[in-house]
């Protein structure tokens, strides 16, 4: 039988090891209750549990130039800040286990989680997602691809095979489970058995790391592909892509479920009260066609990711 990837929840690391045990499907710390089944943490039943924080601290996912992010949001933060009547600061993350234990911890209030992070943030650290970036029809997502740089010598995924891809981080859907349950599924292709890997930390890094030929081969979500080339970072005479894969739900944005009701139903209004237009949000993601919040639930729009780490086995423990 495979072995089960186990995700471990640890303050400041998610830990990816392989052990011998049987196959458990992805569960809800014991820590939250889900009394309505939609596989989210409820609010707790105890108002004194209900948090109103003075200050909201909001993040997105780690990008290989914070800075330039922080500015990205600026107008959205002070909507935010308007609707709800708080300071709104960014918090630049690092990592994507700095920022699931930022908010674990209670330190962290809105999110933006990448796609394969949402399963462990809502599973281990209370988050609640309903929205996510669309475009004006209401599509929304985009695709894992394959990258190396021209005269690599690698023309297929196949070809893989006896080098080093770039994966971004465990946690992350098109930046490893996504690829790598491909690779095995469609080519035969096992990572440290057919095919050496390294974690650039993030999609960025993975994308720089090809163009300047520090990797041969990575895995990117191309969303962010698009962004880099409209922001003139890269150029798309400097990779090739040898693999698209079909598409999957972008970031998932949301809030901490222990969050007095009041003030999430503030947030949620923020969200989908953004006016994008002539914003530096609309500038930076444009181009990969979004320019809308679209409501979403966890339980629908997620059941592909959670499919993917059903056939890895992955299992999360939260404690």
């Amino acid at each position: 039988m495979k072995k089960p990837t186990t995700i471990k929840f640890l303050p400041a690391l998610i830990l990816l090891s392989l052990l011998l045990s049987t196959q458990t499907t992805a569960q809800l710390s014991p820590r939250y209750s889900d009394a309505d089944g939609d596989l989210v943490a409820d609010l707790p039943a105890d108002p004194d549990r209900w948090r109103d924080p003075g200050i909201l601290i909001f993040a997105y996912t780690p990008v290989e130039d914070p800075a330039l992010y922080s500015r990205v949001w600026d107008e959205f933060i002070a909507h935010l800040s308007a609707l709800t009547g708080k300071e709104v600061r960014f918090f630049p993350v690092q990592s994507n286990a700095a920022q699931l234990e930022a908010m674990r911890a209670g330190r962290l209030h809105v999110a933006g989680f990448n796609t394969g992070s949402t399963p462990v943030a809502v599973n281990c650290t209370g988050f609640v997602p309903f929205t996510l970036m669309a475009a004006e029809d209401g599509s929304f997502g985009y695709q894992m691809e394959l990258i190396t740089f021209p005269g690599s010598g690698i023309e297929s995924p196949a070809d893989i095979a006896g080098r080093q891809l770039a994966f971004t981080s465990p946690t992350s859907n098109s930046g490893f489970k996504a690829p790598s349950t491909l690779l095995e599924s469609e080519f035969g292709l096992r990572p440290e058995r057919d095919y050496s890997t390294t974690y650039s930390g993030s999609h960025d890094n993975s994308i720089l790391g090809v163009v300047n030929g520090d990797y041969e081969v990575a895995a990117v979500a191309n969303e962010v592909l698009h962004r880099m080339e409209a922001r003139g970072v890269v150029s798309a005479d400097q990779y090739r892509t040898i693999y698209t894969s079909l598409t999957f739900p972008t970031t998932a944005y949301g809030l901490a479920n222990t969050l007095h009701p009041e003030l999430q139903e503030k947030i949620r209004q923020a969200f989908f009260s953004f006016d994008w237009e002539g914003t530096a949000l609309q500038e930076e993601f444009s181009e990969a066609g979004m320019n809308q919040f679209l409501p979403i639930n966890y339980q629908e729009h997620w059941q592909v990711i959670r499919t993917i780490d059903e056939a890895n086995n992955t299992v999360y423990n939260c404690d």
